[in-house]
């Protein structure tokens, strides 16, 4: 979180967005490991300047019998009963995720939870990573999960050296 609020400090689009879901994680009245898990991975695309317009999707719970996935190859969808506008949710009525356009999995607790199914499923079928999210799976992959030993990407080597200085 110090790295994210450092980054959130500059100036840029960047910066703005990770100070938006930033303001929205400080206004939550329970800081647990799980608002700290959904801002982590919620603002780690931005952190890496990656686009998550087509990967992030939400919903009111009254469109959630048909939502509007449009032609993501994958992405997760938040079923919220509030506002949708907001960047992120910690108290979503369910997650779910979206693979070629279809929902496969439903009724997912925590963002963390669907980014770790989503993962998995992702991993276990042979699919490639979203191209515009490529850095984010690569830094889950190599990093979080320790899976796949290797070299990094010289913008993944800086992240994982950030981290490093502020742990």
């Amino acid at each position: 979180m110090t790295l994210y609020r450092q980054r959130a400090s500059k100036t840029g689009k960047t910066s703005d967005a990770l100070a938006d879901i930033l303001r929205i994680h400080d206004l939550q009245d329970q800081h647990d490991v799980h608002t700290r898990r959904t801002t982590v991975l919620r603002a780690l695309p931005m952190l890496l300047r990656e686009d998550i317009s087509g990967f992030f999707k939400t919903c009111r719970v009254e469109d959630s019998d048909e939502p509007d996935v449009g032609d993501a190859p994958v992405a997760i969808l938040t079923v919220v009963s509030d506002d949708t506008k907001k960047p992120i949710h910690f108290n979503p009525i369910k997650i779910s995720i979206v693979l070629e356009s279809e929902v496969m999995v439903t009724n997912l607790p925590r963002l963390a939870d669907a980014f770790l199914v989503m993962f998995g499923l992702i991993y276990a079928l042979h699919l490639s990573y979203p191209k515009e999210l490529a850095n984010t799976f690569e830094f889950v992959q190599k990093i979080l999960l320790g899976l796949e030993d290797g070299k990094l990407k010289p913008r993944l080597q800086a992240l994982k050296n950030d981290l490093l200085i502020h742990v």
